[in-house]
């Protein structure tokens, strides 16, 4: 049986075939142009209202938390490209409990290839696509628009800080996806941490409780998607009394919360024995 760990050995094997399997979700999505051209329009649609919605907040309010507006632009905008990078690479995954049900995961498990690469890339939908370049798009504008004093530090973290908030997202993607292997209707449980997370990261972490911010916050390290790596590249200092800096730490806690998941998953392939296990 495939092992289908996350941080498992990477071969040649993994690297030659995740390229030519999306491309052949791509070409087999884009024979239909009209369902192509609406499912990369609407993805184009709900990145922008993401945005939407920060405008309209501050229409009634000049500052959130303390925060104005090109500060919270901007944590939304390091929020939104994290989640479309992971969304796009996983967020197949969270459908695993349907290939549970199915047993269409027994037929996964049997081929020469790790069990999480095949699962990702059975069903990459071309909206995750248009999504990653609309949130991409939204984070140069809204550093451009807060003015940041780029220093070679600052540069290498407006790149990092996606990229580790994409790891962290996708870590969530997969350790709530696990879940299936001993609850089939899991469903809710990882909507919530995944896109409920999403918007948990987009806002400054001080308008949430204290009960919220040591659950999600710290425990899950959605804290260091967005606003730790924001409040280091705007040299602004924690309203919640953390250390100057903690934004740089985020590829750190990527990778616990990565390794945690990889945990979870290896678990739950062992556990798994087959349909109606």
């Amino acid at each position: 049986m495939a092992s289908g760990g996350w941080c498992s050995r990477v071969d040649s094997r993994w690297l030659t075939a995740y390229g030519p399997l999306v491309r052949a979700q791509v070409r087999s999505q884009a024979q239909y142009r009209a369902s192509f051209v609406i499912d990369v329009a609407g993805s184009v649609l709900f990145g922008v209202l993401d945005v939407v919605a920060v405008f309209v907040l501050f229409r009634v309010s000049k500052t959130l938390a303390g925060f104005t507006f090109a500060d919270v632009f901007l944590m939304t905008a390091l929020a939104n490209c994290a989640f479309a990078i992971a969304d796009l690479l996983v967020g197949n995954v969270e459908r695993l409990r349907v290939y549970v049900r199915s047993g269409l995961l027994d037929a996964v498990l049997v081929r020469p290839l790790g069990v999480l690469t095949q699962l990702a890339v059975m069903d990459v939908a071309a909206r995750r696509v248009g999504r990653v370049v609309v949130a991409v798009g939204v984070l140069i504008v809204a550093a451009v628009n807060a003015g940041l004093a780029l220093t070679a530090a600052r540069l290498v973290l407006l790149v990092v800080a996606p990229a580790a908030g994409a790891v962290i997202f996708s870590a969530v993607f997969v350790g709530t996806a696990s879940v299936a292997f001993w609850w089939i209707e899991s469903g809710e449980l990882g909507n919530a941490l995944t896109y409920g997370g999403h918007d948990f990261t987009a806002y400054p972490m001080p308008i949430y409780g204290t009960v919220f911010r040591r659950l999600l916050a710290y425990g899950l390290g959605f804290a260091f998607v967005a606003y730790y790596p924001a409040l280091a590249l705007l040299d602004r200092r924690d309203p919640l009394g953390a250390p100057a800096g903690l934004g740089y730490a985020s590829p750190l806690v990527a990778a616990l919360v990565a390794a945690a998941a990889g945990l979870c998953w290896r678990r739950g392939v062992r556990h798994y024995r087959s349909t109606g296990s």
